[in-house]
């Protein structure tokens, strides 16, 4: 089994999992309601997206009541962090947290955190496949030239970076919103970086076991 890829689809689907949470608590204070349309924004009145840094978390639903998707976003929230913690590493459990994640996009969930649990269950289908590669003569091997060397010594910073920037950005933009907000360009570049980037280190690691 990938130990390190485990790791890293299991953090992935966390961190999706507590975004679901965070949506969904949002959607159910704005009560039984109907949105504008099929985008919206989780934080209802007197939020204003263009002045708060996460823009009111905006999100989809093909539901039309703001509290049916709430409880949804929160139940697959929580699906999903279970899941990921205790059964990531069955055999088509990188497609179920795939699925799961796909779900909580649908229902209120936001887009970032899909994107992130995606991402993670793409990993986790890979947790119990061989690694082989061939060389330039025919010949296969295990261990990593170049680049992925490197990978190695620092395979575990790109998920500490990515889930210590994630999860962090809520206390600091709780307050200091103008600062977060002035830096949301390079916040983004941060995640959409380390997001691939745990995945290809942790790949790295285990290719060297």
């Amino acid at each position: 089994m990938r130990k390190a890829t485990k790791m890293v689809a299991t953090w992935l689907g966390i961190v999706a999992g507590v975004g679901g949470l965070e949506h969904g608590y949002f959607e159910i204070l704005q009560g039984n309601t109907k949105p504008a349309g099929l985008v919206i924004s989780s934080i209802g009145p007197p939020c204003v997206p263009e002045e708060i840094w996460n823009r009111c978390e905006p999100a989809m639903s093909i539901l039309p009541n703001f509290l049916i998707t709430g409880i949804l976003a929160l139940f697959i929230g929580l699906i999903i962090m279970i899941w990921s913690v205790f059964f990531i590493q069955r055999r088509h459990g990188g497609l179920i947290l795939t699925l799961l994640s796909t779900a909580l996009l649908l229902f209120g969930g936001g887009f970032f955190p899909p994107l992130i649990g995606i991402v993670g269950g793409a990993a986790g289908m890979n947790i119990h496949k061989p690694i082989e590669r061939k060389c330039r003569h025919g010949a296969t091997a295990t261990q990593a030239e170049g680049p992925r060397r490197r990978a190695v010594k620092m395979w575990h910073v790109p998920i500490v970076v990515f889930v210590v920037w994630v999860l962090g950005q809520f206390p600091v933009g709780y307050f200091f919103n103008d600062f977060l907000k002035s830096i949301m360009g390079l916040s983004l570049l941060v995640i959409l970086t380390m997001l691939p980037l745990s995945v290809y280190t942790a790949y790295a690691r285990d290719a060297t076991e």
